[in-house]
């Protein structure tokens, strides 16, 4: 084929193609024109011939307008069948309209009847010209076909008008074609440049919409493919969304640098894709958080992804030879049962993951209405929290640790009381959590410390404060500093401070923590491990920090499970302790029997009801002024 394109693609021919068919309403007007001028040629021309060839005409022409409007409409419609059927009729036309000018001529019909159709015929071969442009075979082929039969009719006359109108054809048909080819070049540059235009748009919008590190859908993916989907999503269809956030995941980043911790994250993606239905949306929706939509039969199906993903992503990993260990919490909320729409499924799975970290971390965590009311109240805590601290609304009170040989006081605990002036007291447990989730525990922490330094320093010096710290604490910039400064402000000794810390501290080892310990423990700060038997206790830790004294849960002396297993576990303690030279203390005592039991079992020191609730700083120097007077008489006798 003379004009074959070889250099546009498949994408591009099919759309100069359908430029073919883009307009049948011009279609139909040329062929309405072609059929009326045949038939009045025919008319005035009384020549059986001319006649023929008009009716001839007149069928193809009939014929192409049903074909436009019927083929562009076929479901599958194949391209080079559109274009071969639109070739057919247009070329047969052409030679028809071209042969019945010819014979017009030719036979010498009425002047005005030769008029009528030669021009019809020039027209046309004008007009096509540029109208199929877009495939310049076609529109060349038409050009020729309609043209010469006229230039071989024409050259056997020789009358000089008609011998003029035969150098104007021949003049004609180059000229056209130059303009075909040059329309075609237009019209092939201006797809060219729409379709690579086309494809940048959508690398682009592929680029905004992925993860760079995962390759996973990024948030506004998300959002994409979820309104997608659920615009697909049958009525009685059940879509989970699972809410995951990996636990300590800064402490990846600021430990072992951001390219291990980008590593981590793909890690976890590829888990996630291969644990994953191929039907599955997962998209790391941000830091180190997770979001996975998929549909599912029923709440246990939900249950075991949930439980599967789990167990996966918490897999140890080798990342750059390091064997690291990630959990995370997981939040699931379902649509329609959480919520009718996108973005209440979502605040709900946002919910659940929130409840997943508050109760532990490492775990999976449901959607309940319940967690709304629970996070209003919380963030009504939060704000405040901060406006009683400014407000001198909370108080320290100090609860005695009894030395249960003597029955003498040997330390204070201090413990943090609000008294909130509209919603009366309000427990620790409501609103230490908000503290630390938060970050408000740093400056609620450094004010206890200050607070209960002050007011140990007014004590006899045999007697010393415990303070409980919290991990966000320790790691916090300056944190040891921080406490230093407390201590000399309150003129305080550093050994009759001591830290309690707890096993969770302990878990997240790190430099930080060490060089904590070290720093203060060297200034003569003391330590105790705190609730000791309810986290994973270690022995380890007893030998690499510098602990003076162990804390025994009060589940072992006055919970639930108080028993013969517990105060078997209390002696075993008992014993280590005090072949390590540490003081054990047993938390919640209540009763004269369990504080009986415990001593017996090798417990040096009490706290608990039994002895005394905590008190105010005033009535706590009461008590010391009360046992200093008891045991002054025993003193003077001796």
């Amino acid at each position: 084929m003379l004009f074959r394109t070889s250099a546009i693609d498949d994408r591009v021919r099919k759309i100069l193609v359908e430029s073919l068919y883009a307009q049948p309403i011009s279609l139909a007007i040329g062929a309405a024109n072609g059929i009326l001028t045949s038939a009045i040629a025919a008319y005035f021309a009384g020549n059986p011939t001319i006649t023929l060839a008009c009716a001839l005409l007149s069928v193809i022409a009939f014929s192409r307008v049903l074909l436009a409007l019927a083929l562009p409409r076929m479901a599958n419609r194949d391209t080079r069948l559109l274009e071969r059927v639109y070739e057919f009729g247009a070329f047969s036309y052409s030679l028809l309209l071209g042969i019945s000018a010819a014979l017009t001529v030719y036979l010498d019909a009425p002047p005005h009847v030769q008029l009528l159709l030669v021009a019809n015929t020039i027209g046309y071969a004008t007009g096509i010209a540029a109208r199929n442009a877009g495939r310049p075979m076609i529109a060349i082929g038409q050009l020729l076909l309609a043209l010469i039969p006229l230039v071989i009719c024409l050259a056997t006359r020789r009358e000089p008008a008609l011998l003029a109108l035969l150098l104007a054809v021949i003049l004609l048909i180059p000229a056209m074609m130059t303009i075909t080819m040059q329309v075609f070049r237009t019209l092939r540059s201006s797809i060219l440049a729409a379709e690579t235009s086309q494809r940048l748009a959508e690398k682009m919008q592929h680029l905004a919409r992925t993860d760079v590190v995962t390759g996973l859908l990024n948030r506004a993916g998300l959002n994409h493919h979820l309104v997608e989907r659920l615009m697909r999503l049958d009525p009685d269809q059940k879509m989970a969304l699972f809410w995951l956030d990996l636990d300590r995941f800064k402490e990846v980043n600021d430990t072992l640098g951001h390219q291990v911790g980008d590593k981590l994250l793909a890690e976890v993606a590829k888990r996630l894709t291969a644990l994953m239905p191929a039907s599955a949306t997962i998209s790391r929706f941000g830091g180190d958080e997770f979001v996975v939509a998929c549909e599912a039969v029923n709440r246990h199906e939900v249950e075991v992804f949930a439980s599967t993903m789990l167990e996966h992503i918490t897999r140890p990993m080798r990342i750059d030879d390091l064997r690291m260990d990630i959990a995370t919490s997981i939040g699931i909320a379902i649509l329609p049962d959480d919520g009718k729409d996108l973005e209440t499924v979502m605040q709900g799975a946002d919910l659940a993951l929130y409840h997943a970290k508050v109760n532990g971390r490492n775990q999976a965590s449901f959607f309940d209405p319940a967690m709304t009311r629970n996070l209003v109240r919380r963030k009504e805590i939060e704000a405040e929290l901060r406006i009683a601290l400014q407000r001198d609304e909370l108080s320290i009170f100090f609860q005695p640790i009894v030395d249960l040989e003597t029955g003498r006081i040997r330390a204070f605990e201090a413990l943090v009381r609000w008294f909130h002036p509209e919603k009366g007291e309000l427990r620790p447990d409501e609103f230490i959590p908000v503290a630390e989730e938060t970050g408000a525990i740093i400056t609620l922490g450094n004010w206890i410390t200050a607070q209960a330094a002050k007011a140990a320093a007014q004590w006899p010096d045999d007697i010393t404060i415990a303070v409980n710290l919290s991990p966000l604490q320790i790691r916090a910039p300056g944190a040891a500093l921080g406490i230093l400064t407390a201590l000399r402000d309150a003129k305080l000794s550093p050994h009759r401070l001591e830290l309690e810390i707890t096993e969770t501290v302990l878990l997240e080892h790190s430099e930080n923590t060490e060089a904590f310990v070290a720093e203060l423990a060297a200034a003569g700060v003391r330590f105790a491990l705190d609730d000791f038997g309810t986290g994973y206790s270690s022995l380890g830790y007893l030998n690499k920090y510098p602990f003076s004294k162990i804390k025994v849960d009060r589940s072992f002396v006055s919970g639930a499970n108080a028993g013969k297993k517990s105060d078997a576990i209390i002696r075993a303690v008992s014993g280590m302790g005090s072949t390590l030279g540490m003081e054990i203390v047993a938390e919640g005592l209540e009763t004269v029997e369990q504080v009986e039991a415990v001593r017996a079992a090798g417990c040096t020191l009490g706290q608990g009801y039994y002895f005394s609730r905590a008190v105010p700083d005033y009535l706590a120097a009461m008590l010391i002024a009360q046992e200093r007077e008891k045991f002054a008489p025993q003193r003077a006798v001796g």
